[in-house]
């Protein structure tokens, strides 16, 4: 057995994500996590809310709240909201717990001792009818090389290139719109990236296996050559610049930029997890190798625009401070997903949300969905119509057919227990060749992270499975020979309880259905098959069930039409 932390970006604070966030991080973490719990390995799944940084401030002012209590109730809210979609959390913290206030402040101050973070004069873009100095993200203007009009201060959408605020042309407040706009000096502290550039190097060309998308952003930084950034800001929502309860002088109303305390959430969200239950210090074991974290394999989640912060910036602070903390062993980016071609957006409420999803149809509809058509190789676009499409053939057509077929003609005819006569023969012999051989490629790709492969090998274990039902027949068969058709029966129960074992990574709320028709305790049930012999000789006759209810309800065409007047889709 092996120790796996898996980490996910944290979501923003600022209200319920919608499915580009949800399948961007959190649910290929999630169904990762699960995967890895079934093999057996030890996982610790790690999460929280990333509270801190002027949208929540904004946020809670729209809301007309103070801004510790919209981030409470709003942390509240998407815990919720994770947890109805199945998200398997063994902890989901918050990035404005004191943990995490004393782990941002300890890095800040060894990486000042180890003279990688000094203290400068900065220009920051200051307006004038805000009252206030703009963070990069609330300075808006035109890109200076790709000349895309709503750049933002920290980064350009359209071109990728990581930008200041004060390098865009035509700026303008994104909180108000005015242009009434100055630049002002102001102090801050800059983490000296530069000066890492040759162990950022050599720590990431030590990762060859990465997947491509996260080794050609990592790559495309190191070639532009890394930048000093600064980790404070101008704003009253933070961790405060400080180190054992003393301001720094001249920092008072500053506070530690989000993203330099949202990373370190990931450790003290652990110690959060430890305080939680009772485990003291036991989440040193998870993050420090001189604690035992040397045998931990450490596994990120994110979508490809936090890339660049999880394989330089958080880096730049671990490796920076000589300490013995954990680093990252394999980091998942994917593309995003789009919204009828264009992106899904908070800011712009464009798109469906987690509460609207669920409202519509249960988790694992979506689950299937997002994961099967992961956004991995390229960007991947969402329509109602091809939602709707895949269920429909998928979930209803392959697998809940399969159920609720075989389940309903074994009561008919042989009533509510798994029918012990016959044995297996050479129809038999050749499904469990066949899902041998699929078994092997769908573990290897889940274990590879390749999840649109892992879940068209799952799709594949289906259909075999209903093709096993054409080539066996029992319905025809038994009026000739009843202890044939019994074989066949008895097989095609056995692998409902194989297909809900290797279904529950990805659909755990259908899954836990498919062993509740045997009473089976899914914890134990769901090991992850060693071989199809095994799956198939679970029952041997006798054994009780129930046929359940239908699955999955197909998708018509006039709730397609209705979703998409509600939501915009174009």
């Amino acid at each position: 057995m092996a120790r796996i932390l898996i980490t996910s970006a944290l979501p923003y604070i600022n209200g319920i994500k919608h499915l580009g966030n949800l399948v961007g991080s959190m649910l290929p973490a999630d169904v990762y996590a699960r995967f890895k719990r079934q093999q057996g390995e030890e996982v610790l799944f790690i999460c929280a809310t990333d509270e801190h940084g002027t949208p929540a401030e904004l946020a809670a002012r729209a809301a007309g709240q103070d801004v510790a209590d919209y981030c409470a109730e709003q942390h509240e809210i998407q815990k919720k909201a994770g947890a109805e979609f199945g998200l398997s959390f063994d902890h989901f913290g918050r990035s404005s717990n004191p943990p995490n206030h004393r782990l941002t402040q300890h890095f800040a101050h060894v990486l000042e001792q180890k003279g990688l973070i000094e203290e400068r004069t900065d220009k920051q873009v200051y307006s004038i009818d805000d009252e206030r100095f703009l963070p990069d993200r609330y300075v808006e203007g035109t890109c200076p090389h790709c000349g895309y009009e709503k750049a933002r201060g920290d980064q350009c959408d359209n071109c990728g290139r990581l930008l200041d605020p004060t390098d865009l042309k035509d700026p303008y407040s994104a909180i108000s719109g005015s242009k009434n706009v100055e630049v002002r000096e102001t102090k801050h502290l800059y983490l000296l990236q530069a000066q890492m550039q040759e162990r950022i190097a050599a720590w990431i060309n030590s990762k060859p296996d990465w997947p491509q998308l996260t080794k050609s952003i990592a790559q495309k930084w190191l070639k532009e050559g890394l930048r000093d950034r600064s980790i404070t800001r101008d704003l009253k929502w933070g961790i405060p610049v400080a180190y054992e309860g003393k301001a720094r002088p001249g920092f008072e109303n500053k506070v530690f930029y989000v993203w330099f305390d949202a990373p370190i959430e990931y450790i003290a969200a652990t110690e959060e997890w430890a305080l939680a239950n009772d485990k003291g210090d036991e989440w040193e074991c998870w993050w420090r190798t001189d604690k035992g974290a040397d045998d931990v394999c450490y596994v990120e989640f994110m979508g490809k625009d936090n890339v660049a912060f999880h394989t330089v910036s958080f880096p730049a602070t671990i490796i920076g401070s000589e300490e013995p903390w954990k680093l990252v062993d394999t980091l998942k980016s994917l593309n995003w997903l789009t919204w009828y071609g264009g992106k899904f957006s908070t800011s712009q409420n464009r798109g469906i949300f987690m509460d609207q999803a669920l409202a519509l149809l249960p988790a694992d509809y979506w689950r299937w969905h997002l994961m099967a058509n992961a956004p991995e190789s390229d960007d991947a676009s969402f329509t109602l119509e091809h939602f709707a499409s895949v269920v429909n053939k998928d979930l209803a057509d392959v697998l809940g057919n399969f159920v609720n077929r075989i389940t309903r003609f074994c009561k008919a005819r042989f009533g509510e227990e798994v029918p012990a006569e016959g044995t297996y023969e050479e129809a038999e012999a050749a499904l469990e060749q066949e899902l041998d051989a699929k078994l092997k490629s769908y573990t290897h790709n889940l274990d590879q992270m390749e999840f649109r492969k892992a879940f068209a090998d799952l799709r594949a274990i289906w259909v075999a499975g209903n093709e096993y039902l054409q080539v066996a027949a029992p319905w025809t068969v038994i009026k000739e020979d009843r202890e044939r058709a019994a074989a066949s029966v008895r097989c095609a129960l056995n692998l409902i309880v194989l297909f809900a074992a290797l279904s529950r990574p990805v659909i755990p709320f259908t899954a836990d259905k498919m062993f509740a028709i045997f009473g089976l305790d899914p914890e134990t049930a769901s090991r992850w098959p060693s071989s199809a012999k095994e799956a198939l000789s679970r029952f041997k006759g006798g054994e009780a069930f129930t046929p359940p209810d239908v699955l999955f309800a197909k998708i018509e065409e006039d709730q397609v039409a209705e979703w998409r007047e509600r939501f915009g889709a174009e």
